[in-house]
């Protein structure tokens, strides 16, 4: 007869691994689930609640018809704790048999609007921009530039003043505002990891990881580089976005040489903010290949599309390259003439092939 500490210590870590297992409590499709076989979902899941998950809606039917899942683990723009920006391209990628963990909780916003928003104080130059259900917007005026920075200072004043006091007590001040760090990304891939073992977890023998990739735009490419060193990473995508001689969110030119993958750099062009910090990141890249690209796009890209635009494409060909081993999605990064074909004004550079 087992002892009572031996029972109860059972009890408790059953209880831990059942807390623990994977449950959607939320879900919604965007853009009919992307133009992928598999359609994709947006899914809030109560074990994972500091990320969002994109996958196909169903798993199993994906898995039989490709094999087990690949994995992304992606880094927002500003290092935010809202991947809401870039659910196009996320839920389009899903939609080709991806499982996508993001950064920040789940929402249902649109993302239309919300790029509406950003559009306003950055609109591409010399772009008619289209948004991703049809609307075509005109570029701003210079008052509406003006108005659009004004709201957004007064929102940000708001959010971090004080409290309001109760009448004779001084006021408390407001938390900051929690800030994405860079070893969330690996938090999820242990998540995964373990749903992935788990029998009773939706996400039993799903995944496949061995084929792990990294990706983020603009401040979430440092997020990507801050964890690049993590054996389990097996390409990055690095989106409008380069170190340079920059340090931001505990990252620096240095852990460029922690780098032990295939790089992928879609950039925005000379006007995108990131230009020379990713052509920097691009010379210094002399131990692994590296692939750079240039648009014209900007430092948005193409993301608020229709399912992602352009930029979407790009990286869906990578990982399908990359991850999945379609050689024939190489021709996209080897072969100027075909890329041209398709992109007449992107500009292209690679090494260490």
């Amino acid at each position: 007869m087992k002892s009572m500490k031996t029972i109860v210590i059972a009890f408790i870590l059953s209880c831990l691994s059942a807390s623990a297992m994977a449950q959607t409590v939320k879900s919604h499709v965007v853009e009919a689930g992307g133009t992928g076989p598999f359609k994709a979902e947006v899914v809030c899941d109560s074990s994972l609640p500091t990320h969002t998950v994109y996958r196909p809606q169903d798993m199993k039917a994906a898995v039989e018809a490709q094999g087990k899942l690949p994995v992304i683990l992606y880094a927002n723009g500003a290092c935010a704790n809202n991947n809401q920006q870039m659910r196009l391209l996320l839920n389009e990628l899903c939609s080709y048999g991806y499982v996508a963990l993001a950064i920040g909780p789940y929402d249902e916003i649109s993302s239309v609007d919300n790029w509406k928003e950003v559009l306003l104080t950055s609109y591409p130059e010399g772009k008619q921009v289209v948004l991703a259900n049809g609307e075509k917007m005109a570029p701003p005026t210079a008052e509406e530039v003006e108005a659009a920075k004004k709201a957004r200072e007064a929102k940000w004043k708001s959010e971090m003043a004080p409290q309001s006091a109760k009448k004779g007590k001084k006021a408390a001040p407001v938390p900051a505002p929690f800030r994405p760090y860079n070893r969330q990304l690996l938090e999820a891939l242990d998540w995964l990891t373990d749903q992935n073992a788990n029998p009773n977890s939706e996400y039993y023998h799903m995944i496949d990881l061995d084929k792990v990739a990294a990706m983020g735009q603009s401040c979430g490419g440092a997020m990507v580089l801050g964890v690049s060193h993590d054996p389990r990473i097996k390409t990055c995508v690095m989106l409008n976005t380069g170190i340079g001689q920059m340090e931001m969110n505990g990252v620096s030119k240095t852990s460029l040489a922690s780098v032990h993958t295939p790089m992928f750099y879609m950039i925005g062009g000379k006007t995108d903010v990131a230009f020379l910090n990713a052509a920097d990141d691009f010379a210094a890249l002399n131990h692994v290949p590296v692939v750079m690209y240039n648009s014209n796009d900007g430092h948005n890209g193409t993301y608020y599309e229709a399912h992602g635009g352009a930029f979407a494409d790009a990286a869906h060909r990578w990982l399908d390259w990359q991850l999945k081993g379609q050689i024939s999605r190489s021709a996209f990064f080897l072969d100027d003439e075909f890329v041209s074909k398709l992109h007449p004004d992107w500009t292209f550079q690679r090494k260490n092939f």
